[in-house]
């Protein structure tokens, strides 16, 4: 068989894994412990984030022509590809988490929703809430006025009766 064929597979399920996907981070794992990656891998996959280690040429061919071709410069070294297609700030978030605590763990870059962002622009990327948690805080601000506003009417019938 040859090579062409072998490695058609592999770029047909990255391209799969890619696509729909709302976000994708590329990473350099190097350094890291067997029990390190287990625990990443297991945070990532709560989170509902594929992760999985690929050859760069493979990503190179697969991310042609695509919004995720703006990685292609990153795809140096052992690289290391997190993808969901859920919550857009899942795998930057749930990798830099673990960087903190695993130092050898480096994010390369990542594309979000369409947009590039480099190392620095992905650890701010992390720092944004799970789209859940923001909601449940928009609902919280939205239900506040409504809750106090109750409240007060509560007391002026409460001090009425007296």
């Amino acid at each position: 068989m040859a090579k062409v064929e072998l490695k058609q597979p592999i770029v047909a399920e990255i391209s799969e894994l890619l696509n729909g996907a709302a976000s994708a981070v590329v990473v350099d794992y190097r350094g890291l412990t067997v029990e390190q990656d287990t625990q990443l891998r297991k945070k990532l996959r709560e989170s509902e984030v594929s992760y999985k280690v690929y050859k760069n040429t493979m990503i190179r061919f697969a991310v042609k022509g695509t919004e995720f071709e703006a990685l292609v410069p990153h795809l140096e070294g052992p690289t290391a590809l997190a993808v969901s297609k859920t919550d857009a700030t899942a795998p930057a978030r749930v990798l830099a988490d673990f960087a903190k605590t695993a130092d050898k763990l480096e994010l390369k870059a990542g594309v979000v929703e369409g947009t590039y962002y480099d190392e620095k622009g992905i650890q701010v990327i992390a720092t944004i809430p799970s789209r859940e948690v923001l909601l449940g805080r928009l609902l919280g601000s939205m239900q506040s006025p409504i809750a106090n506003f109750a409240r007060v009417l509560n007391q002026i019938a409460e001090k009425a009766e007296a």
